[in-house]
């Protein structure tokens, strides 16, 4: 008899996720328990490279969704078959927090209600070990600066100059010799900078 993680008393069932993984699931929470070895071979009959680097497919942070986690998400919780207490794995989308959890020991993954059709949208639903990967969550808060970066450079230039930025950075980054531009960027702004400075000492003065 496996119990639900969540609500300890409620017995999981059987049941299927997106009409084909097989998942212990609750009926009082809809919580679901997914087993490595269910995972391991769902993945395989779609072809899944089980070993490929981690990538962002899709920016949790940009996903358009009026999910909302469970009050249970921050409830601590015991692996329902071999009694390790999980660990969870953090997804921020753009209004709110919520975290799979995983068993350190057999390496099974618990979905609060919900989660797994996000996961879904994320693309992260065929490889949910990303999620626990410190390489996944680095490129996250990467491409997160560098968005909320490129829509500083947005309010502040307007859109022409700024896209105008944006393409002059790309060429740059791709040519062999891309450093001496940014080289004279610097120089040619640092001067401006000096004599701006130089300017308003002597307006002062």
């Amino acid at each position: 008899m496996v119990k639900c993680p969540k609500e300890l008393k409620i017995e999981l069932s059987d049941d299927l996720l997106s009409g084909e993984l097989p998942a212990k699931c609750c009926p009082q929470c809809q919580g679901a328990w997914i087993r490595p070895e269910a995972y391991a071979e769902w993945q395989d009959q779609h072809n899944i490279d089980r070993d490929a680097e981690p990538t962002v497919a899709v920016l949790p942070s940009q996903l358009d969704t009026d999910f909302q986690p469970t009050s249970l998400d921050n409830r601590a919780a015991l692996c329902p078959d071999c009694r390790h207490y999980l660990v969870r794995g953090r997804i921020q989308l753009a209004k709110v927090i919520f975290f799979v959890e995983r068993c350190p020991n057999c390496y099974g993954y618990w979905c609060d209600r919900g989660e797994w059709d996000v996961l879904q949208q994320l693309q992260l639903d065929q490889h949910l070990d990303y999620i626990f990967s410190d390489n996944w969550q680095a490129q996250v808060r990467e491409r997160d600066f560098t968005r909320r970066e490129q829509q500083a450079t947005l309010d502040k230039l307007g859109a022409d100059i700024a896209n105008k930025v944006f393409e002059l950075a790309e060429l740059l980054e791709a040519h062999p010799d891309g450093d001496f531009g940014v080289a004279y960027l610097m120089r040619r702004f640092g001067e401006a900078s000096v004599s701006l400075s130089g300017n308003a000492i002597a307006h002062d003065d």
